[in-house]
Parts: structure tokens; sequence; C-alpha cells
């Protein structure tokens, strides 16, 4: 079964990095209390600002991460985004500082709980179904983080 279950994720990861690829990102393969997904890496501050916008779906287990130039206080919004999402504000040791949910086409402000390095976007109680909470470290971010611009 274990095996079954791991060639799965390697079609999903192949299939997410495919369609990411056609968006012109990179993508890494992260962990977060032995879930494993798909993030696909905004590290410029063209693909930062443009994110999930225009966008009507995310595959399972696969979001965006967002790598910032130093960790600061970051906010973010749902404007021009169809997704609902979750987004964990995440430290420059990896641990995730707080989780929050963004309802789409709001221009309400999401901000961190202090200084973040990375954020990471999935649909909507993706954290919660996994009992992921402030304070899980976030595992792959080294790969993530020589994209930086």
């Amino acid at each position: 079964m274990a095996t079954r279950s791991s060639a799965a994720f390697a079609f999903i990861v192949l299939f997410a990095t495919a369609a990411a690829r056609a968006a012109g990102l990179p993508t890494v393969e992260l962990s977060v209390n032995g879930h494993r997904l798909v993030a696909e890496v905004a590290a410029t501050e063209a693909t930062r600002t443009t994110g999930l916008m225009n966008r009507f779906s995310l595959q399972a287990d696969h979001g965006m991460l967002f790598v910032f130039k130093e960790p600061q206080p970051q906010a973010f919004w749902m404007k021009n985004t169809y997704v609902p999402l979750s987004i964990a504000f995440i430290d420059g040791d990896g641990l995730i500082i707080n989780i929050e949910d963004m309802a789409p086409l709001t221009e309400n402000t999401h901000p961190s709980r202090g200084r973040a390095l990375y954020a990471l976007e999935m649909k909507k109680g993706w954290f919660a179904e996994r009992d992921i909470a402030p304070g899980a470290r976030i595992e792959g971010l080294a790969k993530a983080a020589r994209a930086r611009e």
C-alpha cells in the first residue's frame, strides 16, 4: 500500500511540476509534520506580486511558496484571487509563525505576527485538516531559498 501511495505522490509531483513550469515558475517539494506538498516558488518581485491571482483552482497538496529577501512583517490580500486560501507565515528557521484563512476576491489584509522570510499559500483548510499549527517546522525550504533574487 505504501508503494502505491508513493507512486501516486510521485505522479502528482510530476504533474504539478509540469503545470508550474508551464506557468514559468520553479517548484519545490516541502513537508510539514510528515505531509508532503509541492509549491511553486515566487521569489521575484513580479512573481510575488502576481502570486495565485487569476487562477480558478489548485491541485491537491499543491500551493505557492513566497520567498522574501529578508525576514520582515508581511501582509497578503486576495484581490483577483478566486481560490479560497490558507496562508502560513514562516520565519527564517522554517517555523510557522501564524496561519490565516483568506476569502477570495477581498482586499482584507492578512498580516504575519512576526518577521516572516516565507509565506506558504495552500487551499483553504489544508493546514487545519492536517493539524498543522504555529510552531510546526516546514522542511525543504533551503532548496527554495536558492531561488531568491
